[in-house]
């Protein structure tokens, strides 16, 4: 069997940008905090959403803002999104070449699999891991173990996505690494991880499988 290849979800195969950084915003507002531009938040794009409004709103009130942010999220905010120019392709072509695909995100799993099939990406994936509710799983290095155990995948997957979590976290569990830049992590941040490989496009992923 071929290596299994790992995709992060946000930034990597559809862009959130609207839904993620709108349910914040209204999130923020509910609580009477101050509400940055939608520019001043994409770096919450990526990491758990506990991680987010730790730093934004503190830790007492985390807890309420994750569920206003889900209030907002699960009515309207998931489908404020829309995949990466090409990305289908290159998941059909991926699976035409007989590997295994998976999604592996800090996002619940039950909004990544809402999302994947609304998009129609779902058909391409053996399966989808994600977070829990409750933030078991939200964690890159704890979500890839399990899903390494759960797939019986060998060491030598691949693990693709934008932010510096995802390579951490497949490195954590002796994966192969590839950053892209055309999400929200920057080339010097995943340089700086320590991506084996970064690319630019979607395109180049298939590239560098093929």
């Amino acid at each position: 069997m071929k290596s299994p290849i790992f995709f992060d979800l946000d930034g990597t195969l559809t862009d959130p940008k609207i839904g993620i950084t709108k349910s914040i915003q209204f999130a923020l507002q509910r609580l009477n905090c101050e509400v940055p531009e939608a520019d001043e938040l994409v770096w919450c794009i990526g990491p758990p959403l506990q991680t987010s409004f730790e730093t934004l709103v503190g830790k007492e009130l985390t807890s309420q803002a994750i569920a206003l942010y889900r209030e907002r999220f699960s009515q309207v905010g998931w489908s404020e999104n829309s995949p990466y120019q090409g990305i289908a392709h290159v998941l059909e072509s991926l699976r035409g070449l007989q590997i295994p695909l998976y999604v592996a995100t800090s996002k619940p799993h039950l909004f990544a699999k809402r999302i994947l099939e609304h998009f129609e990406l779902s058909q391409y994936f053996q399966a989808v891991f994600g977070a829990e509710l409750d933030g078991t799983h939200a964690q890159k290095t704890e979500l890839l173990k399990y899903a390494l155990k759960e797939t019986l995948s060998p060491a030598n997957s691949t693990m693709v996505g934008d932010r510096k979590h995802d390579v951490i976290g497949a490195q954590n569990n002796g994966m192969n690494t590839i950053g892209v830049t055309y999400g929200y992590g920057a080339y010097t941040e995943l340089q700086a991880a320590g991506a084996q490989r970064i690319v630019s496009s979607p395109a180049e992923i298939l590239e560098y499988f093929r």
